[in-house]
């Protein structure tokens, strides 16, 4: 079954996403039918959704580790879903305030049988885990010196940011260095990821916390 204006899957998914690209594949599809009628997806992203959302957060699966991976913000699965489909042998938390996000993100999980994966319905700074975060990612959800707040409290010692920002992440990072020596954050990096792979490059902001 085709949906209308959905972009074509990239010849370079499979490279990408290997042996769980059938998986992607019908989140995507999922996504595309049901993201717009709530409220996940604008009804402009149908056009790009694999190369700017799909394959951009897949792109962050080989920087993590196997361990307990907190996304915050996980809004319509993006990235957290794309990642625990991308990385089966990594146990992720994803976390999200609202309940009809939620609902989907539930709804995901159960259809497409992640078993590696826990919804939690909480804002960031308020979340109460049972362990702290050996990492933690985000996608498009604040400038770099308001996330640190709510992702570095998360995390144990030594525990890596994995935060996936924009063209401008060098600048965020800049105009974070207060955040910065407040919650110990250490060899923090910019890596641009996908380079002359895909037709959008994915900019990841790296760093470790100390307690």
């Amino acid at each position: 079954m085709t949906i209308e204006n959905l972009e074509a899957e990239p010849a370079e998914a499979g490279v990408i996403l290997g042996e769980q690209l059938p998986v992607a594949r019908a989140f995507t599809e999922n996504l595309a039918r049901r993201g717009e009628e709530l409220g996940l997806i604008g009804p402009l992203e149908l056009p790009r959704l694999w190369s700017r959302h799909i394959l951009n957060s897949a792109l962050v699966a080989p920087l993590l580790r196997p361990g307990r991976v907190g996304d915050i913000g996980t809004g319509a699965g993006l990235p957290g879903l794309v990642l625990a489909i991308a990385r089966p042998d990594v146990n992720f938390v994803l976390i999200e305030p609202m309940e009809r996000r939620v609902a989907w993100l539930n709804s995901q999980v159960d259809e497409l049988g992640l078993t590696n994966t826990t919804v939690i319905r909480a804002r960031a700074e308020e979340v109460s885990l049972d362990a702290p975060l050996d990492q933690v990612t985000a996608r498009a959800v604040s400038a770099f010196r308001k996330l640190l707040p709510l992702t570095a409290p998360l995390l144990r010692d030594g525990g890596e940011l994995v935060l996936m920002k924009g063209i401008n992440a060098e600048a965020e990072v800049a105009a974070a260095a207060k955040e910065i020596r407040r919650f110990k954050v250490s060899d923090i990096r910019v890596d641009v990821l996908g380079e002359g792979v895909t037709s959008e490059v994915t900019r990841v902001v790296r760093g470790f916390v100390r307690a």
